[in-house]
């Protein structure tokens, strides 16, 4: 069975093609055309399975099996922002780059150089048996500050628990361990082996 993942986000196909390396995966843009998905749901859980089923019924093949990611970063200086708009903080559309630049000027405006944080992470995975979904978090602080040119997204001013250095700095291998998309997706994969015996 073929997996698709409903992203055109090219630092999430990477990842998560590496941690499903056993598996036959395609971005769903390699099958269709770019579609512009509208993410109104209030929650990780509701964005990440509005995009894995609105792929699969546009691809409409019983044959394939449609997985998603929403996730984004939490800071408790900032009121937990941005949340679910983590992708579209500065903007929408806005680059990695401008987005984690807004996150730091605001820490900078709340007169914080570090703030306790965490990443979450839904996975949803989209078949002809439904829809189901996994969760992985990782803790830590940010800082307003841009360290290390590894990983995407705010993973140059997050820190995680136990590290002195921020995901922009650690080796991959070392971040892929910590992620919290790399836990969702360890739960992700014992749903795929059993939804691909149904």
């Amino acid at each position: 069975m073929k997996i698709v993942l409903a992203t055109g986000n090219s630092g999430k196909v990477r990842e998560i093609k590496e941690i499903l390396s056993d598996y036959d995966v395609i971005a769903y843009t390699d099958l269709i055309e770019p579609k512009e998905i509208i993410e109104d749901g209030n929650s990780y859980q509701a964005n990440a399975i509005i995009k894995s089923e609105a792929i699969y019924k546009i691809i409409d093949d019983k044959n394939i099996m449609v997985i998603s990611d929403d996730s984004g970063i939490s800071v408790d200086e900032l009121g937990g922002e941005p949340n679910i708009y983590s992708a579209r903080y500065a903007r929408e559309g806005a680059s990695d780059r401008e987005n984690l630049e807004l996150l730091i000027a605001n820490l900078k405006k709340a007169g914080v150089t570090s703030s306790k944080a965490h990443y979450s992470a839904c996975i949803s995975i989209t078949t002809d048996s439904g829809t189901f979904t996994t969760h992985g978090w990782m803790h830590g602080r940010v800082i307003n500050d841009i360290r290390g040119n590894n990983g995407f997204g705010y993973d140059p001013c997050f820190i995680p628990d136990g590290f002195d250095k921020t995901l922009g700095e650690l080796k991959k291998s070392t971040k892929k361990e910590l992620s919290h998309r790399y836990k969702a997706l360890t739960l992700a994969k014992k749903l795929i082996q059993i939804l691909k015996k149904d």
